[in-house]
């Protein structure tokens, strides 16, 4: 059963639309604000999100930026705006589609199917990352070291994601900073920062203390080096 995330705060939408889709065979999880689908997010795997643009506490295009960090998992938007900004905002975020309300079901059942097909191969592709004996399997949410288990937090997680995800290129703690908390998080700071990426070498590393993946570039960020 494909497990779907219904991000929207509209009540008589979310019935006909939960109550539809589970005629349909797909398993539905609904989340009401942005802060809540981010924490369902992070704590269950979902095979597509269905996202309103409008929520009460912020936008739908935060919770696709987010997701883009980790998973390629497919997005549609759906809003009652279809104005031009916004649908090219959206594709350009990496949503896979979008929709107009009112929605016609059938039409929105044949887009869904049309986005896992399109994202089949590139998404079976894109599904692990792996370098220097580490592993992160994307859709999962694990990461394995030498075919072992890590235990990592969502920020540890989030790092080592977008590390390896830019191999070899020297990232300043202000893109760091910037592309994992899109400055929501003001207590995240320079000390901070080297916190994460300490307890992040304590997992990742064979020696810690003499980093060989994750390395410091003096006077200008860190690298996720390939060896």
């Amino acid at each position: 059963m494909r497990k779907i995330l219904l991000v929207e705060d509209d009540l008589s939408l979310i019935e006909g639309l939960k109550f539809a889709l589970s005629k349909h065979g797909f398993d539905v999880t609904v989340s009401r604000t942005l802060q809540e689908a981010k924490k369902c997010f992070d704590q269950d795997e979902y095979h597509m999100i269905l996202l309103d643009l409008m929520l009460p506490d912020g936008s739908g295009f935060e919770l696709c930026r987010a997701v883009r960090q980790t998973s390629n998992v497919p997005i549609i938007f759906l809003t009652a705006s279809d104005e031009e900004a916004n649908v090219v905002m959206g594709l350009d975020l990496g949503g896979d589609d979008y929709m107009t309300k009112p929605l016609k079901l059938n039409e929105l059942v044949s887009r869904m199917n049309a986005a896992w097909r399109r994202s089949g191969v590139a998404k079976e592709q894109a599904a692990e990352l792996s370098a220097n004996g580490i592993t992160v399997k994307l859709l999962e949410g694990r990461v394995l070291k030498n075919g072992i288990d890590l235990e990592l937090t969502a920020a540890e997680y989030r790092l080592l994601c977008m590390f390896m995800q830019n191999p070899k290129i020297v990232l300043s703690k202000e893109q760091i900073m910037q592309k994992l908390w899109d400055g929501r998080e003001s207590f995240i700071d320079d000390n901070t920062l080297a916190v994460y990426i300490s307890r992040l070498r304590d997992k990742i590393e064979d020696h810690p203390k003499q980093p060989s993946f994750l390395i410091t570039i003096r006077g200008m960020g860190y690298k996720w080096n390939i060896e």
